[in-house]
């Protein structure tokens, strides 16, 4: 089992291939076309390192530009490939298009020569990809049958030489009520012999309509807004093996609500998932932003002494630098005793702006924690719950003056906040009580923030504050009217995340996920308060009756990962229960989704993962031993963690892609390191040990599309598979005719599962299949 670091992002905690679906084309491959003999696709070697094989080859950058104009993109890729075998590779360039039909104007040059290619449609390219499957005894490239491809003609590459493959196309991207979804192949880069270097994206999108949403559902974005109508998306990376195609989605409109829903149901006999985008640019009355409510607490304790107190005070001078005319504000500083900018409320203005900075200047660390009188102080002063009013809290300790009970610290401040107000928390350091920080956001309508001791405390609280600065919409409710349903039938929508009434804010974008139970075509409306009037939106959605294919399960393991950390949230503030815990455990073995209280799947010597018995016993005995610490380092990861499962943003940001430069213990040889990231990319499930403070890779668990897998017996075991069904299944041999066939009926839903390196057992319609 391979150790990874202490995490920069708790998100990066598990490995997925949920976004290889039928849109899943790849960056283009190099396939050796000498018949000397079989030559399988490249992959990192596993140490120790034995001969270079006479053909193989390393990705060693990848440079994709973008310009989206309205639904047309300008493709221009460049990638780097090396020649790391012994023998000169006579190769032709493949490139799996994402769809039919999709691209044209697809020009290819190496080294500046341009090459004579041909646009193959998918019934033609399906014999392509038999015959190289066949010849090199490899199944990788069974993932993209179905799929159209470009194929080169053979040039050479000698042993040693690099060559720069730069492909230029225009794509029509598909649509779908509104929303533009672009895909971009890097997907077959993890066949290499090494890491990337480096792998960068850049999309430009123009549009003849006002931008609102624009969501990555494979990758952590950064987002430049140039006006209404242009944005540039970036995604900059080194020294990994890309696991997923880059996915984007952006919409446009006129009206002052942007919002999109897109569904996946995998399985008609059970509820559906289905992914909300809203991006709200709602003007209150005076067409001004409403104003808001501010209280600033922060913890002036012993503890806080030196560069801790020095980022407190910066993190409250950017949020002071940032209200606007109309805000209404104060400062509440508190150690033993409890101190206040000013009696009451504060309207903001110049004056007192500076006056509150001079304010802050002032401030100095000394003293115990009265938590509770802090709170008692802030939250008296807000009464009106009509205005929206946020506190922002800051706190390194524990309670040891004053009130100390956690619960009667939180039931004091719940029946306090008369005006509803929203507590943001900040738990800086190992110290602090992250279950009272938890259970007090929790009963408070907001949520929970932890910074490390490396980390610094305002880029943590500007970082929240940049987002919630300007509500649009307060305390939003979403409903779902679809057509033909009856009252018998039930709630139609159910366990959506961010879970109750939420808001939206001006500039940011709220990513909403759910089950539903019923498909068909939808109104959807999102209803709340400006000024405190109500207001509503509606839009039309459709809700899929099935899923044929796996080109939105991103959405299943998204919302199985906010799920997840639900479901802590509960036990840890309510205790555990057997029911909470075998739903943990059924997340875990069906979307491979591993948390501290599951991670004994993760053991490679474990022959029993679907022991229901056994995983009841062994996860309640880890949670309740781990959610019983409330300070120190294991009980803030835990917490943290569960905070980050909790708003996760996409399903890639999930993978190793995501973790941050800490990702790899620096002592690991280079080659455990290439090696360990290609299990990731290829499917291998990593879960955070909030214990040991670093990740793992689970080397037994397998995600793949809309199924996790077990090792069991040298053969990948399709996870819902009983033990009776794995006696009786159908077998076929491996480069067959009937092994191709599944292929070619089912197409890339069932490849994926063919393209597995190993002996499989997998339900496809029913059936038990192994090869």
């Amino acid at each position: 089992m391979f150790k990874l670091p202490r995490l920069l992002s708790y998100l990066a905690l598990f490995a997925s291939l949920a976004l290889a679906g039928p849109f899943a084309s790849g960056q283009g491959l190099l396939v050796d076309m000498s018949p000397r003999h079989p030559m399988p696709l490249p992959r990192p070697i596993l140490p120790p390192h034995p001969e270079t094989p006479p053909s193989s080859y390393k990705v060693e950058s990848i440079d994709v530009h973008v310009h989206l104009v309205d639904q047309v993109a300008k493709v221009t890729m460049s990638q780097t490939f090396q020649n790391t075998g012994s023998q000169q590779m006579e190769v032709c360039f493949l490139f799996p298009l994402p769809y039919d039909g999709a691209v044209d104007q697809l020009t290819l040059m190496v080294d500046g020569k341009e090459f004579e290619g041909k646009v193959l449609p998918a019934d033609e390219a399906r014999k392509i990809y038999e015959e190289i499957v066949r010849k090199n005894q490899d199944p990788a490239l069974l993932e993209w049958m179905g799929s159209g491809l470009f194929r080169t003609s053979v040039f050479p590459v000698p042993a040693g030489a690099k060559r720069t493959v730069n492909l230029r196309y225009t794509q029509v991207c598909r649509q779908a009520q509104g929303l533009t979804d672009l895909l971009l192949p890097l997907r077959t880069a993890r066949y290499t012999s090494g890491t990337l270097d480096s792998l960068k994206v850049t999309v430009a999108i123009e549009c003849s309509e006002p931008i609102k949403n624009i969501y990555s559902a494979s990758h952590k974005v950064d987002i430049e807004r140039n006006g209404e109508r242009r944005a540039e998306v970036t995604f900059e990376s080194k020294n990994e093996i890309p696991a997923s195609d880059f996915r984007l989605f952006y919409d446009a409109t006129a009206k002052g609500l942007g919002a999109n829903v897109v569904s996946y149901r995998p399985d008609k006999d059970d509820a559906g998932y289905f992914l909300l985008l809203a991006s709200p640019d709602i003007k209150a009355t005076n067409d001004k932003p409403p104003a808001k409510t501010v209280v600033l607490a922060v913890d002036r304790s012993g503890s806080m002494t030196g560069e801790k107190m020095e980022q407190a005070k910066d993190a409250m001078r950017f949020v002071i630098n940032n209200l606007r005319e109309g805000d209404t504000f104060n400062i509440v500083a508190y150690d033993s005793a409890v101190d206040t900018f000013r009696p009451e409320l504060e309207r903001f203005n110049d004056q007192t702006r500076e006056e509150a900075l001079g304010y802050v200047a002032g401030l100095y660390a000394g003293g115990s924690t009265n938590i509770a009188g802090a709170l008692e102080r802030s939250l008296g002063m807000l009464t009106d719950s009509s205005r929206p009013s946020y506190i922002v809290f800051l706190s390194d300790g524990i309670p040891t003056t004053g009130e100390t009970n956690e619960a009667k610290i939180v039931d004091a401040a719940s029946k306090a906040n008369h005006a509803r107000a929203r507590i943001f928390s900040f738990g800086v350091g190992y110290d602090v009580n992250s279950r009272l920080l938890d259970r007090l956001v929790s009963a408070n309508f907001g949520q929970s923030e932890y910074v490390r001791p490396e980390e610094n405390i305002e880029t943590a609280v500007s970082n929240v504050y940049r987002r919630i600065s300007t509500p649009a919409l307060t305390d939003v409710k979403l409903t779902f009217d679809v057509e033909g349903a009856k009252t018998s039938d039930g709630p139609i929508v159910t366990r959506t995340y961010p879970a109750g009434a939420f808001d939206l804010f001006a500039g940011d974008q709220a990513v909403i996920v759910g089950r539903y139970s019923k498909p068909g075509d939808a109104k959807v409306v999102l209803s709340g308060a400006i000024e405190g009037k109500e207001k509503s939106f509606d839009f039309p959605a459709k809700l899929v009756e099935s899923s044929a294919d796996d080109t939105n399960a991103f959405i299943a393991k998204l919302w199985a990962a906010r799920r997840v950390g639900e479901i802590i949230d509960e036990i840890d503030l309510k205790g555990k229960n057997d029911e909470l815990m075998k739903e943990l455990v059924e997340l875990a073995t069906k979307h491979g989704i591993l948390t501290q209280y599951t991670s004994f799947l993760a053991d490679e010597t474990n022959a029993r993962p679907t022991d229901m018995a056994f995983n009841l016993q062994r996860g309640g005995e880890m949670a309740e031993e781990g959610l019983a610490e409330t300070n120190g380092r294991y009980a803030f990861s835990q917490r943290a963690t569960k905070a980050n499962l909790r708003s996760a943003p996409q399903a890639d940001a999930l993978s190793l892609s995501g973790l941050g430069e800490s990702r790899v213990p620096a002592e690991m040889p280079a080659l455990e390191q290439e090696q360990m990231k290609r299990q990731v990319a290829l499917g291998n499930s990593v879960w955070y040990n909030t214990k040991a403070d670093c990740a793992e890779v689970a080397t037994n668990i397998l995600s793949c599309g809309r199924k996790t897998f077990f090792q069991q017996n040298g053969r990948w075991v399709d996870s819902s598979l009983s033990e009776t069904e794995q006696q009786n299944t159908i077998k076929v041999e491996r480069y067959s005719r009937e092994y191709f066939d599944l292929a070619s009926q089912h197409g890339q839903h069932v490849g994926q599962y063919l393209a597995i390196d190993a002996p499989v057992m997998v339900r496809i319609d029913g059936k038990v299949y192994e090869w």
